[in-house]
């Protein structure tokens, strides 16, 4: 699905691939290791940079480490507390091994001072906030088609869901698209393949009642829709930053988030029990802010600037 980024947001396409696709956790990151390695050797770089918590950050922080590159982690400092989510050990071990930790929040520096990394610590903000500001201004005011009943700028809800922790158990996964189907507005639930894969596993039917189930949107047009929408339900950790940016309200399906602005704000509620997803969704609307928790749109710019100030080993 990555290509589909690259289009959308018109970045010029990489100079190396490494053709590595889905497997468990440990072969996946073995293999983008292995590879890892010539990437360095041929290029040399000053400085490796790693974004978030994939196992593509861990197996490039490693492999930058083991050549005795500077490391850089843009997005450092995030934390849910939950050890069984497999990004936060990338993160926590990314960070750890990082020689620059370039945070995107004061939460997420206060973190890095607690774990006693203050002095690689930078605070930039956050980079998917540069990107997101970006493009709302350029689709502001253009129409997007969206599936039938799907009509009405306020009048219906967007939904994501793909943790293993949601789809992965059959009765779970069965009660939250029960809940999104009695909501009183259609809901455009936009289906990853892991999410289709385990409905059409254990016989669960994603277009009943208020669902509309939908293939995954360009993020351009996520943004669109997401705009125009009454409401978000997610269990992404970028959909609900991105509904606070957009000043939309966010149902987040999990027990925590790395985003706790979102929360401390309003605009965001956990929903980790199922049963109180409805009623979270239908709540009055939030306070309107002015808070700018992730910046200011200048993020990449920041972290250029902290990599450029550390200069080269």
């Amino acid at each position: 699905m990555s290509d589909i980024f690259f289009s959308d947001l018109h970045i010029p396409d990489p100079d190396v691939h490494l053709a590595i696709g889905s497997d468990t956790h440990g072969r996946q990151t073995g293999a983008m290791l292995a590879s890892m390695d010539q990437v360095l050797e041929d290029h040399r770089p000053d400085w490796v940079i790693v974004y978030g918590d994939t196992n593509s950050t861990v197996a490039g922080a490693l492999s930058a480490v083991k050549m005795h590159i500077r490391l850089a982690h843009l997005e450092a400092g995030l934390r849910s507390f939950n050890r069984r989510m497999p990004e936060e050990h990338n993160r926590v071990l990314t960070d750890h091994a990082a020689d620059l930790c370039l945070a995107p929040t004061a939460v997420a520096m206060s973190h890095l001072a607690h774990e006693g990394l203050s002095a690689t610590s930078v605070l930039v903000g956050d980079v998917m906030t540069d990107v997101l500001l970006t493009i709302r201004d350029a689709v502001a005011g253009t129409p997007l088609p969206l599936p039938a009943p799907v009509v009405g700028a306020g009048r219906y809800y967007v939904a994501t869901l793909h943790r293993a922790e949601n789809t992965d158990d059959p009765d779970r996964l069965r009660a939250i698209v029960a809940e999104m189907a009695t909501l009183d507005a259609p809901v455009l639930l936009l289906a990853h393949p892991r999410l289709r894969a385990r409905a059409a596993e254990h016989g669960i039917d994603l277009s009943q009642g208020a669902l509309v189930a939908a293939d995954p949107l360009p993020y351009p047009d996520l943004v669109r829709a997401t705009m125009s929408s009454a409401g978000v339900i997610t269990d992404s950790g970028g959909l609900q930053k991105e509904a606070f940016l957009l000043q939309v309200p966010c149902t987040t399906v999990r027990t925590e988030t790395e985003w706790t602005e979102t929360v401390d704000l309003g605009w965001n509620v956990l929903a980790g029990d199922v049963s109180e997803l409805g009623a979270a969704v239908r709540r009055e609307p939030p306070v309107p802010t002015t808070e700018r928790p992730y910046g200011d749109g200048d993020a990449a710019v920041r972290a250029v600037d902290a990599i450029s100030a550390a200069g080269i080993a």
